[in-house]
């Protein structure tokens, strides 16, 4: 697995819907090392920290394979890194391969995967296509979000290896499937609550499930 590219953006002013909003969709890459911290990565900032940033999307990484699929899902050939809002596109760490819990080495940083991305309407934004946005979400190429456990630079070319893997087993896959489509699967949902390093939003969204369906919670 490798570290293709790391990209940053500071939040900038588009106009959408006759309003003028504030994004950092449009990440841009960095040249040289740059530090990945316990919030973000130097020179990235969120523009909107009630539904992005904090210490369990601190960054997000999204799979080179990906790009592939939409290059010929879309008839597109204008695709640069940071197409899809990624701070890491990465190589050989995917949806199917990557669990939610694993802890990895990126460069002298460690991370842990914590959920699967959730996408807004920004996406569409980035895109040029509003209807993208459900597409994506339908695809489960959602990309991957991580904590910091360990910060450190970073830069394109680094190793990415895997230091420890979550004793569940459940993919980003799953769990973004889970979460958006296979939503009457209550085993797995239980199942999911076992995964330490979740998310606490999707934790508390899964319980929440659960719940309302009258399933007991070990």
């Amino acid at each position: 697995m490798k570290l293709l590219s790391v990209n940053v953006s500071e939040p900038r002013s588009v106009f959408h819907n006759d309003k003028v909003i504030q994004t950092s969709i449009f990440k841009e890459p960095v040249s040289g090392r740059v530090m990945m911290r316990e919030m973000n990565i130097d020179g990235d900032a969120q523009a909107d920290l009630r539904n992005h940033g904090g210490v369990h999307k601190a960054a997000y990484a999204y799979p080179i394979e990906n790009y592939e699929f939409w290059k010929n899902e879309l008839g597109r050939d204008d695709f640069t890194y940071g197409q899809f809002g990624e701070n890491l596109t990465v190589e050989g760490m995917t949806e199917d391969n990557a669990h939610v819990g694993d802890v990895f080495r990126i460069g002298g940083a460690v991370a842990q995967v914590s959920q699967p991305r959730n996408p807004c309407y920004k996406l569409g934004i980035k895109m040029g296509a509003a209807e993208f946005v459900r597409t994506f979400l339908e695809s489960c190429r959602l990309g991957i979000y991580l904590r910091v456990l360990e910060e450190g630079e970073i830069g394109a070319g680094d190793a990415i290896e895997r230091i420890k893997e979550d004793p569940e087993g459940m993919t980003v896959r799953e769990i973004a499937r889970l979460r958006n489509i296979d939503t009457k699967n209550l085993e797995r949902a239980k199942k999911a609550l076992h995964i330490e390093a979740l998310a606490p939003e999707l934790k508390q969204e899964f319980r929440h499930r659960l719940e309302k369906a009258g399933v007991p919670i070990d």
